[in-house]
Parts: structure tokens; sequence; C-alpha cells
């Protein structure tokens, strides 16, 4: 894969943020369960604004750093070293405000990247996950704008934000949801309306910062200003976000992959079992062998769905190898833990070892922005619709 001089810059700088704002607090957070001190949130902040790494594919007149797909992806394979989601705590906003009025831009998006306040993006529901068209939120227009009631499962951020993404049907007067046309509409909800309330914060098996809360919308009203896009455009917005979405999945289970390697590769490489270096017995090495192949097939994957986008190439072919590369990346990360984890024996166990927390951390990488198995259904399909030389070339 041939970088230019700009994009190793961009990947060195990050590299940097990393090993030094970001991987150093990952056992404080672990031994906290999650969150840190807001005096060490801060530093992390200011940090990742002066070495330039918060919006990264965002416009700079918005805050954003208006990278290239291939040098967000760097930046993002540099975080999937880390983990516990320290760098969540880097300054950012979903890609969806790039359709966003000016208006909205100046109230949420610039404040974002700036780190004064966090979105979150609400879609998911109790009988609407895999599946969206099972989707109950609804939005009826109401004189002055609109009216959303509905329930949002795994709203990550959903406990901190300031504004909330939620996708919903928009009803116009005497429609209902079983016979009107499905006009999935993308609504910026402050978080502190009349009607939002939080449901259930449950805990997850990893120790994050932030959490992933099911919020109710009980009448809540928005205004036509409100409207991300236009009415009915949620859809062709939501699969641009999953598209994003996935393929950040896929760079970061890729540095995971890498830092799981080095640190399971040094530890083989020092520790003297029965007269030999673990490295030198073949259920060691050869397991090794195995992740670094899944590393390197990975990163070439992920990396070729970035220059696709790049290039401007058909957005429905991106989305299908997106969904490629994170169904490939995902799995392999989870053997690659797996295995890491095994090398280190007893200790791979315990909890102040990066690879314990990357076994946690990295299975909810099969499930959330579409499980594993729903790739397979978007690449079978792909297949169909794209042809397979396109999928595989």
């Amino acid at each position: 894969m041939e970088l230019s001089a700009a994009d190793r810059a961009v990947a060195e700088n990050a590299r940097a943020f990393v090993d030094t704002w970001v991987i150093p607090y990952e056992l404080q957070a672990e031994l906290a369960g999650g969150p840190l001190p807001p005096e060490v949130v801060a530093q992390i902040k200011k940090a990742a604004l002066e070495a330039g790494i918060v919006g990264g594919l965002h416009r700079k007149e918005h805050g954003g750093q208006s990278w290239t797909t291939v040098q967000w992806c760097l930046v993002e394979e540099q975080f999937g070293r880390s983990t516990n989601a320290v760098s969540w705590y880097v300054p950012g906003a979903y890609n969806v405000w790039r359709a966003a009025s000016p208006e909205l831009q100046e109230r949420w998006l610039r404040p974002a990247l700036r780190g004064e306040l966090h979105d979150a993006y609400a879609v998911t529901e109790e009988h609407a996950g895999s599946d969206p068209s099972g989707m109950t939120t609804v939005a009826r227009r109401v004189p002055g704008g609109w009216e959303i009631s509905g329930e949002k499962w795994f709203v990550t951020y959903g406990d901190i934000a300031s504004v909330i993404v939620v996708m919903a049907y928009a009803l116009e007067p005497g429609e209902s949801l079983e016979d009107a046309p499905r006009r999935g509409t993308l609504f910026a909800v402050p978080a502190d309306s009349r009607g939002v309330s939080t449901v259930d914060n449950p805990p997850f098996t990893h120790h994050y910062p932030d959490g992933h809360p099911t919020l109710r919308f009980d009448a809540v009203r928005v205004s036509d200003a409100d409207v991300i896009g236009a009415v009915g455009d949620g859809d062709d917005l939501q699969r641009a976000w999953f598209t994003e979405e996935r393929l950040g999945i896929a760079v970061r289970c890729v540095g995971a992959m890498q830092r799981l390697l080095e640190e399971g590769t040094a530890w083989a490489a020092g520790r003297m079992q029965g007269g030999a270096r673990l490295l030198d017995h073949q259920g060691v090495s050869f397991p090794l062998a195995d992740s670094a192949a899944d590393a390197a097939a990975g990163r070439l994957l992920a990396f070729e769905v970035a220059r696709l986008a790049d290039s401007g190439a058909d957005p429905k072919l991106v989305h299908g190898k997106a969904s490629m590369a994170k169904l490939f990346c995902s799995e392999a990360a989870n053997r690659c833990a797996d295995r890491v984890q095994q090398v280190f024996g007893g200790r791979g166990y315990m909890r102040t070892y990066a690879a314990e927390r990357f076994w946690r951390e990295l299975r909810v990488d099969r499930i959330w922005e579409g499980t594993s198995e729903i790739q397979r259904l978007i690449v079978a399909r792909s297949l169909e619709r794209r042809g397979v030389a396109a999928m595989l070339t």
C-alpha cells in the first residue's frame, strides 16, 4: 500500500498521540470501571486539539481536518491499538452532520469538534436491530414542527450527549405507521428536551467511559429546522453512516491485532519454558503466524475500501466492501485476541494485561453496527448485484 508523505505524517502524528495520551491511561480506566478523572479528560482533549486529530473527515472550516478516507483510516488504526475506549475522549461528531443545515452545524457540529459537547446516534430498537424495517419510532407532523415518539436501545454516548440524532419515520397528518410511505428521517433532538428520558443504562462487558442507554421519546417536540438533510433522506444518510462506521471498526480491529502481535511476540520471545523460548514451540508460534496473516490481509482489504471511497467509486460497492472488511477484520481480531491471550497463559487472564482487555472488548465488533451475520448477507447480495469481479478486485 503506497502512502504519500502527508499520509505518513498523519499516521505518525496519531501514533505518537496514542502512545502518549491514550495507552498510558488504559489501566487507570480499567481499574476505575471506565471513566477517567475530569482533569485527565481535559488534558486529553486539549492534547488532541493541539495535535490536530479531531473530526478527521469533517471540513476544516467546521473544525475538522478535511482528511481523505485513507488518512482517517490511518488514524483510526492507531486508535485501535488502545483499550478501554480512552480515545473516545478525542472530540468528534457523526458524519450525518455534513448533511445538516449551516444553523445545525453551528449549533451542534462546531462545538462537538471543539470538545464542548457530544452527540449520540439513536437508531436501534427493541424489535428493530439488524432488521430496521421493524422500527416503530415515528415523527408526526404538528403545527410548527414534529412530535417524536418511540424508544431507542444501545444509544452510545446517550448518557452524556447534548444532542441525539434520532431516526424516525415521518408521518403526515392522518397517516399511520401501517399504511404510510416509509420516510425514514433524521432529527437533531436536544437531550434536555421535554419528553426525553432514560429507561435503562445497562452494564456491558467492556469498561468504557460512556454508556449505551435505552432512551424513550415521549411526544418530544422539534422544529422543521431540526431535520438533518430532508424528510425521507434518513435511509441514505444512515447507509453512508454505516459504511463509515463499519470501515472504522475494520481498521481499529487491524490496529488491535498489531498491538496484540507486538506484545504477544515480545512475550513469547523472552519467556523460557522447557528449556526453550515459548516462540520456539510451534504450539505458540503457529497461532501468532496465523494472526499475522490475518492482520496483514485485513489491513490490505480495509485500506482498499478506503482507497475506493476516495476515488469516488460507486457508494453501493463501497458499502458492500466495507461490510466485507468489517466481517473479516472483526472475526480475525477476535481470533487473534484469543490466541495471544493463550500465549500469555495465566497472565492473559489478568485485567492488567492488554490481551485480556482486548479479548473482552473486541467481542462487540462482531455485533454492533451490524452483526457478522448481517455483514455476510450484505456481502452475498453485493456479489449478486455488483458482481463477483467488482467485489474481489
